[in-house]
């Protein structure tokens, strides 16, 4: 097997590496920014972690619900790139709006937005990976996207840390700190999407006819018909609705939750920085055991480990405490996410990968609506936020069993 990545691998990975940054800015210092704006609304930290929670929610609704729409275009000649760029700008374009943003709730509308336009994009890139590379190497090139996601994210988080850390050292404001983050993310993502741009072309595809988008809405019946009969694929998408809740939960709420708890913010911060690090060798280390053992048994090791990360963090009230969590999450992160995606791709036809991966994104984008939700509605019934966050032990429990079955299925 060639080990090397080609041109067009390497630059579907620079895509990982250019919307990753996003991802980190979501999960590190926009929470924290978004406390500092609901501490100047008057917000309870319980009311601040629920409302992100549900702004989380509503993007990732309203991307689970455009998905399979988005997905079934995507296979159609001559719509993925076009739309896939689309995403991109919106994305990039709310991304350095939130620097504008000095009211809590108008910086919510603008983070679904942005949010939005993220999550529309994966879509279409995951559904790539069939274009770009062999299906031998789908497991190790997909491993490679987000190791290199989760390193090459480091360069502009650190410029981000260094302008916020260091505001009032250079004479600006706190507001204006963020803004100058915001915008080096949104330049640092486009710049890293521009050679996939550039040089993708479609291999699999669907031939463009008349009306394309009422005909996309068609083959997407077909294919919500075809998935009902084809049960490997319906089990695999149910345990994927339950496992990857808890971890994009995880990724959404962890220094939300760390924040509301009291925890530094600047110890927060940097153990996420020392996740990506971790995540690196890790995210690789998966891709390469993939050639050996069956990608199967290494999704079950992810999820029992995440398992038991979920119960590991329903106990948690002290800054040790989130630094052990960030550093086991860094360990399963990339393996469960990289090696579901190469996993998925070999069991859908090619031909249809838009649409699928536009199924699969209704599953992910769907239970992260659910997890955030229930961890936010948990935290506000009973006052207590540790509640909340016990409750994603319960569908990683759920993800295992179902998909520990559709494993045994054959295809």
């Amino acid at each position: 097997m060639r080990l090397k990545l080609t041109k067009e691998e390497w630059n579907w990975v620079l895509y990982d590496v250019g919307n990753s940054a996003f991802t980190l800015l979501v999960a590190t210092i926009m929470p924290i920014y978004f406390n500092y704006l609901a501490d100047l609304g008057g917000l309870s930290s319980v009311d601040y972690i629920a409302y992100w929670g549900y702004a989380a929610s509503a993007a990732t609704l309203i991307v689970a619900a455009a998905g399979p729409v988005f997905g079934a275009l995507a296979d159609t000649k001559g719509f993925k790139k076009p739309i896939f760029t689309a995403t991109i700008l919106i994305g990039a374009a709310g991304c350095i709006s939130l620097g504008l943003a000095r009211q809590w709730l108008l910086f919510l509308v603008i983070y679904v937005v942005a949010k939005v336009g993220f999550s529309g994009s994966l879509i279409f890139y995951d559904s790539m990976l069939s274009d770009v590379t062999e299906e031998e190497r789908m497991d190790d090139v997909s491993s490679q996207g987000y190791a290199w996601g989760y390193i090459g994210s480091c360069i502009p988080f650190v410029a981000c840390l260094g302008v916020v850390l260091g505001a009032g050292a250079i004479g600006i404001s706190m507001e204006t700190a963020m803004a100058v983050a915001f915008v080096i993310v949104a330049v640092w993502w486009v710049a890293m999407s521009l050679p996939l741009l550039k040089g993708y072309r479609q291999k699999h595809y669907v031939e463009r006819r008349e009306h394309a988008v009422r005909e996309s809405f068609a083959r997407l019946g077909r294919t919500f018909r075809n998935v009902r009969r084809e049960k490997k694929i319906f089990v695999f998408l149910l345990a994927f609705f339950f496992y990857i809740d808890g971890v994009y939960t995880i990724i959404d709420m962890a220094t939300a939750y760390g924040s509301a708890l009291g925890l530094d913010s600047t110890g927060l911060l940097l153990a996420f920085l020392m996740t990506q690090i971790v995540a690196f060798p890790f995210a690789i280390l998966f891709g390469k055991l993939a050639q050996k053992y069956a990608a199967e048994k290494l999704i079950l090791v992810c999820i029992a480990a995440y398992f038991g990360i979920a119960v590991f963090a329903m106990f948690m009230s002290a800054q040790v405490h989130f630094w052990i969590l960030a550093f086991f999450v860094g360990m399963f992160q990339g393996g469960i996410q990289a090696l579901s995606r190469s996993y998925f791709a070999k069991i859908i036809p090619v031909s249809q990968s838009g649409e699928y991966f536009g199924l699969l994104d209704i599953c992910g984008k769907g239970a992260s609506f659910v997890g955030t939700a229930l961890v936010s509605l948990i935290s506000q019934l009973t006052g207590n936020i540790n509640m909340g966050v016990g409750m994603i032990a319960a569908l990683f429990l759920a993800g295992f069993c179902l998909f520990r079955a559709a494993a045994r299925m054959e295809e």
